[in-house]
């Protein structure tokens, strides 16, 4: 009776869903940049998808991103290429290739989060699997860089950003419980074990700086090093980290709410040239996802049901899915640019902006290419 009633329930849900097309619409005032076609650039990646975040090299070239099947690809821009640059396992049989990529991840390594240390050009890895890792200028295999005996094991490292004046880096592990491969539990089971950390490459030291928080994912630096803003993604909000004593005492815990109540789920933060952050929304609110993150039992109980629910949460994305990014001011965190698609042109989701020299690069967990707009 019990599997019924989640079934019925679920059924319900997922109706209230498909017949909601109203969405989430920016506030009156913010500036809204609608994306039109062919000013949208869409660059195919190589064989795989996925391209979740980018970074450029002290030398300004690329964007850098990792796929699916655990490269690190960069763009080469005279020849409008992607050549391969690293990997993050050793073992690459089976990993690359037209195949479901999310069933080997786990073997073959998912890249997620990089940042370049600009005093050495060392690119810094955070992989779903693999850990924090780094890779030297020339590219080839990364290296392991955490100890492999913590007191509590990474399970699910995302994102990443180094402080260029210490060379320490802070990351994530969003979840103690999930790894990537079944992200959608974090999601639907209320999960709280993720973690903010931070790493000494100088002490070789790994310190917990935030626990018991949910889905915590991308993170970066401020511009004056005072604080970090973090994406805690089924909270739908951001969280800015004091890191001096002196800013400290602005919160008790350490950290406060940067801004909430946004329209749908924040991945990577990047810092925007022209001030501000820009958030990447993997996707928009809809009925289902509101009823679904304020009923966790109900998310619980039916991970118990013999379904796959990352294939569900993937067919439910390509039809409903509706990324879209919003730039927040650097002050207070009120969103003050909307980047979205419109009449067709939406996307299944978006996980990054990466502004740079008045372009636009667009991410996205989910497709086979990396979009480039012109603003």
């Amino acid at each position: 009776m019990m599997k019924l009633f989640l079934v019925v329930a679920i059924c319900v849900a997922l109706f209230l869903s498909l017949t909601d097309f109203s969405g989430e619409s920016p506030k009156h005032g913010e500036s809204m940049l609608t994306v039109h076609f062919p000013e949208f650039h869409l660059i195919p990646t190589t064989g795989a998808s996925g391209p979740e975040s980018f970074v450029f090299d002290i030398s300004g070239e690329g964007p850098y991103t990792g796929l699916s099947d655990g490269r690190i690809v960069k763009w080469i821009a005279n020849e409008s290429r992607w050549i391969n640059f690293a990997v993050t396992t050793p073992t690459r049989e089976g990993c690359e290739g037209p195949h479901e990529h999310q069933r080997t991840e786990h073997l073959c390594g998912r890249p997620l989060g990089l940042a370049f240390e600009k005093s050495t050009g060392d690119l810094y890895i955070a992989d779903a699997y693999m850990g924090l890792l780094k890779v030297g200028p020339e590219g080839g295999l990364a290296n392991q860089i955490l100890p492999r005996q913590l007191d509590e094991p990474l399970r699910f490292t995302n994102g990443l950003d180094i402080d260029p004046r210490t060379g320490v880096i802070y990351f994530t592990d969003s979840s103690s419980v999930y790894q990537r491969r079944n992200y959608i539990g974090v999601m639907m089971s209320g999960d709280r074990t993720g973690r903010l950390m931070k790493y000494d490459p100088t002490t070789k030291q790994v310190t917990t700086l935030l626990s018991d928080l949910a889905f915590p994912n991308g993170v970066v630096l401020s511009q004056n090093g005072d604080h970090l803003l973090l994406a805690e993604t089924a909270k739908c909000q951001i969280l800015r980290y004091w890191l001096n004593d002196t800013s400290v005492s602005k919160s008790r815990e350490g950290y406060e709410i940067f801004s909430e109540r946004l329209p749908g789920f924040p991945d990577n933060i990047k810092r925007s040239p022209r001030g501000g952050y820009w958030i990447g929304v993997n996707t928009k609110h809809t009925k289902l996802t509101k009823f679904v993150m304020s009923n966790a039992w109900l998310g619980r109980a039916a991970l118990g049901l013999s379904v796959d629910w990352m294939k569900v949460h993937s067919y439910w994305a390509r039809y409903k899915g509706n990324g879209m990014a919003v730039r927040l001011s650097e002050d207070i965190g009120a969103i003050s640019e909307v980047f979205e698609g419109k009449n067709g042109n939406k996307w299944m989701s978006i996980s990054e902006v990466e502004e740079r020299d008045g372009t636009l690069w667009i991410g996205s967990v989910n497709t086979p290419f990396v979009g480039m707009y012109k603003i």
